[in-house]
Parts: structure tokens; C-alpha cells; sequence
């Protein structure tokens, strides 16, 4: 075997990748990465393809962007805590980070967009609830690869990119992230277009996992706790996976970190479907979701059909790693976020100021050890500093739509753009 090869998670069967989000047999299930490399050597790639022995790529695309992990002094004085752990993902120089989109979502869109490289012509679509989609038009600016984006609406002037994105179709719809992911699936029925596949696409996860791969290497081992706030949990998957890695690889320790994952209050259905002991969310877990979803702090944490209850999902890796799903009010997420620009001398992404609240208020109830090695994701951020030092163009969008909308008319504007830009 040269490089990877894809695993179904319910059939154990193996396949080679052309660009494969499902299993080929029929599952109903998560397929994962096997790769070669059992140890992991960095290589000498830019940005988050220094992690390529564990990436499903082949080559690279030049990027500085990347995972940053470093000890915290300040946020961990004021906490209490002896061996707390930031790893940095968004724009910061001064600390190596030069996540230009100022998310981590960067390190999922560049080894996407590389995987996609050779492996088909068709036009990939991402829907998105905003950070997603600015790092595929980030990524799509820089390489000239033609990409649809669909946004809700709310979420529109967030697709900014550093250089013009040319080669992007944006269409935003009136609704929420939800909305979007529907319109985008229907839209993905065209020809010449596919999905780029969310949890489904391990170059997304993988992607997503160097985020504990950064951690541990800069720890030197496997922390104890890993915390995220999630709207789909797929980072919570792709943290897990890439633990299974690193304690295969046999230098990092044999203990599975346990995750610990919060949601943004009042919209909290992975929350209450885990707390329930359920495997399957229902619609009681998002009462009057419209509503809710208006009342978060962070909208990038708002997924109505996460890949909760799937195999190899969120619910299996919380079962895997010991975890636990907890939420936390905007209200504290907008305090913590505060206390973490104010202790580390940069400003978070909403949906990282959610993790940090989550941290303390775990703290709080005892859950965690002050003296344990603790891992935060802090999983965007560097607005302010990427407003003033770097270029911004703000993508039109080419067509709004609404849940109304004629279909035909969205397949004539999507066809018309294809024959010109892709």
C-alpha cells in the first residue's frame, strides 16, 4: 500500500479513493482514512501540509496556514490550571498563525481542494453557515479552482477572501445553515457538480484532526482533555480519529483523551440528545429552532442534521472517549471571550469564545483536574488583526434566492456560471 487507502466503518471492507464519500458496498456508515505512515513525520510542506503523512493528498498547495499550539500563562493564571494548551487557529503573525480567513476551517478547505486535484473535473459545492465557505473561497482565490459557496443570507458578508474570488459562484438563501445545506444538496443533482461531502469527506476530518496532531506534538503527549464548541461535532470526529493515530504511532501515549464538546445555548440538540443517553436526535431537541437559532452567539454552531447518531459519529466518539456534550449561554460565551482577548492578547471567533465558557464552566463543577493537561481549541480568531493588515474583498453574491424560488431558475444561473467558469 502506497499512501492511503479508505476503510468502511460498519463492513470493514477497503477501498482505494476517487474523491469517495460513502462506502461503495452500500453502508450506512462514516468511512475513514488508513494510511501508510504508522509514525508520523513532519514534512518539509507549508502550512497544514507538514501533516501530509496523515492527509489524503498527494502534493501540495502553498499555504502558510496551520495549526498553532502553545502553552498558555495568562488564561491559565486566571483559571488555575498548570498545563493548559491553546491551539491557535486564525490570523496571528506574532505566533506563527496565518490563517488568513481566520478559521481552522482553512485546514480543511486546502487538503479538500488538493484531494479534489486530479480526481475528478466536476465543480465541487459547499454549503456553509459562513467560516466554512470563506475558507473554501480563500483557498479557490489562491489556486484559481472553481467552487459554488451557498450561505444563508446572514451569513453573506462573511465570505471575504484576501485576493478577488473569481472563481467562485456564491448564492445565499433566506434561512438559516440548514436552509443552505438543503438547497445545496438539490443543487449537487446537476451535472458536473458534487458535494464536497461535510463529515462525509475525510480530507475534511483529517484535515481537522492536525489540530491534535499540532497539540500533541507540541505537548509531547496525548493531552488529557480536548475541548471544542461544535455545531456539527465533526471536529470532535476528526480530534478522536486523529487520536487513534498518534496512539497507534506509539511515541505519544496510550491513553485515549477524553473530549469534551459544548453547544451554544438555546439551540443544543447534540446536547440533549447525549444527555438523554439517545443515539438519534429528534425534533424535540430544537424547539422552535428558527427562534432559537437567532439567539446564539456564535450562528457557525447551528446545524439542525449533524452526524450524530451515524456510525463512527459524534455519538460513538463521545462513547469511545469517555466525552461529554455540555452547553453554555451566550451570555457567558461573549464573557469568556472577553477574558480570553483581555488574558491572551487576541480576539476569538464567537464559536471559539463558546469553548472557552465551556472550559470554565467545567471547571467550575469539578469535572476537570486544575493539574491535567488540557487542550482548547480556540478554533478561529485574529479578526481585528487580519482587518488591518490584510487585503479584503468581499464576495457578491451572484444570485439570492429564497425557499420559494423557482428550482429551474437556480439550474439556469448555476449552468450559465459553469460554462464560463468551469
Amino acid at each position: 500500500m502506497t499512501g492511503y487507502v479508505l476503510k468502511c466503518l460498519v463492513c470493514d471492507r477497503e477501498f482505494p479513493d476517487t474523491y469517495t464519500l460513502t462506502c461503495p458496498y452500500g453502508c450506512q456508515g462514516l468511512i475513514r482514512t488508513r494510511y501508510a505512515a504508522k509514525q508520523i513525520i513532519l514534512r518539509d510542506e507549508p502550512g497544514v501540509f507538514k501533516y501530509s503523512d496523515w492527509l489524503p493528498v498527494t502534493g501540495s498547495i502553498p499555504t502558510m496556514a496551520g495549526p498553532v499550539c502553545y502553552k498558555s500563562k495568562s488564561l491559565a493564571y486566571n483559571l488555575g490550571l498548570s498545563d493548559l494548551w491553546i491551539v491557535f487557529s486564525g490570523y496571528w503573525p506574532e505566533k506563527g498563525a496565518f490563517a488568513v480567513s481566520g478559521s481552522f476551517k482553512e485546514f480543511e478547505a486546502f487538503p479538500t481542494m488538493q484531494r479534489i486535484a486530479g480526481k475528478t473535473k466536476r465543480v465541487i459545492l459547499v454549503s456553509s453557515a459562513g467560516n466554512t465557505g470563506r475558507a473554501f473561497a480563500e483557498v479557490s482565490a489562491q489556486t484559481g479552482q472553481p467552487v459554488i459557496i451557498v450561505v444563508p443570507e446572514s451569513a453573506r458578508d462573511r465570505i471575504f477572501t484576501t485576493t478577488p474570488a473569481d472563481d467562485v459562484m456564491l448564492i445565499t438563501i433566506s434561512g438559516d445553515y440548514t436552509d443552505a445545506i438543503i438547497l445545496g444538496n438539490r443543487i449537487c443533482s446537476l451535472p458536473g457538480v458534487f458535494p464536497e461531502g461535510g463529515a462525509k469527506n475525510v480530507a475534511r476530518r483529517d484535515g481537522m484532526g492536525t489540530v491534535m496532531l499540532a497539540g500533541t506534538l507540541a505537548m509531547g503527549t496525548i493531552p488529557d482533555w480536548y475541548l471544542q464548541a461544535v455545531g456539527s461535532g465533526t471536529g470532535g470526529i476528526a480530534a478522536y480519529e486523529a487520536s487513534l493515530r498518534l496512539i497507534a504511532d506509539g511515541r505519544f501515549g496510550s491513553k485515549m483523551p477524553r473530549l469534551l464538546l459544548f453547544q451554544n445555548e438555546p439551540f443544543i440538540p447534540i446536547a440533549r440528545a447525549w444527555q438523554e443517553g439517545r443515539r438519534e436526535i429528534k425534533d424535540a431537541d430544537m424547539p422552535d429552532a428558527i427562534n432559537s437559532i437567532s439567539q446564539v452567539y456564535s450562528e457557525v454552531l447551528t446545524n439542525r442534521e449533524p452526524p450524530y447518531g451515524i456510525t463512527g459519529g459524534v455519538y460513538d466518539t463521545l462513547m469511545a472517549t469517555k466525552g461529554i456534550m455540555g452547553s453554555v449561554s451566550s451570555k457567558n460565551a461573549r464573557e469568556a471571550g472577553n477574558l480570553f482577548y483581555s488574558c491572551e492578547g487576541i480576539d476569538p471567533d464567537p464559536a471559539a469564545a463558546v469553548c472557552v465558557a465551556g472550559l470554565i464552566q467545567t471547571l467550575r463543577s469539578g469535572i476537570i483536574n486544575q493539574d491535567e493537561k488540557i487542550l482548547l481549541n480556540i478554533t478561529g480568531g485574529g479578526y481585528e488583526m487580519g482587518e488591518k493588515e490584510l487585503p479584503r474583498y468581499v464576495k457578491r453574491s451572484d444570485m439570492l434566492v429564497t425557499k420559494t424560488t423557482p428550482f429551474e431558475e437556480i439550474v439556469t444561473a448555476v449552468q450559465k456560471w459553469m460554462k464560463t467558469y468551469a
